[in-house]
């Protein structure tokens, strides 16, 4: 059996005021769970800030594939300028919860999050419980809320005498 590895990294000081702050503002503002999520995401970033200065010296075409899966997700990035200046906030807007709330389907962040969980949300007819899920810039206007069946009424038997 192969273990997972860690999707993120932890912070080298861990007692830093200013970085505390700043994680404390993003985890209310985005509705994340706790710090690990705002640290995943990081490390995402931090992994396309290295693809994109490996392709840096590679072949045009290389660049354009990179430039083109990252379009998908909807970080905008047409040059090596443009994915070296990504930052955690740009990748946090596509996730599901966000996307959710900016199109109005829930109210709040942690409404939109508990949604997602609880499977009430459909992308393309599938439902996704995962709240980290990025969504794709194709898929936003196939986002759907479960609809609720209404329940059956039971009909109560009179009894005759």
């Amino acid at each position: 059996m192969n273990r997972k590895r860690k999707l993120y990294v932890r912070p080298k000081k861990a007692y830093e005021k200013s970085r505390i702050l700043e994680e404390n503002i993003i985890v209310e503002k985005y509705g994340l769970k706790n710090k690990r999520e705002v640290w995943r995401s990081q490390a995402k970033v931090d992994y396309f800030r290295r693809r994109a200065k490996s392709l840096a010296k590679s072949s045009a075409e290389e660049q354009q594939v990179f430039f083109g899966k990252l379009n998908a997700i909807g970080l905008n990035t047409n040059t090596i300028a443009d994915a070296l200046a990504l930052n955690v906030e740009k990748l946090l807007e596509r996730r599901l919860p966000t996307i959710v709330v900016k199109k109005g389907l829930a109210t709040t962040q942690k409404q939109a999050r508990q949604m997602v969980v609880h499977k009430k949300i459909f992308i393309d007819g599938r439902a996704i419980d995962s709240p980290s899920y990025l969504v794709k810039i194709d898929e936003e206007n196939s986002i759907s809320v479960k609809q609720s069946k209404p329940k059956p009424i039971k009909e109560v038997k009179q009894e005759q005498a």
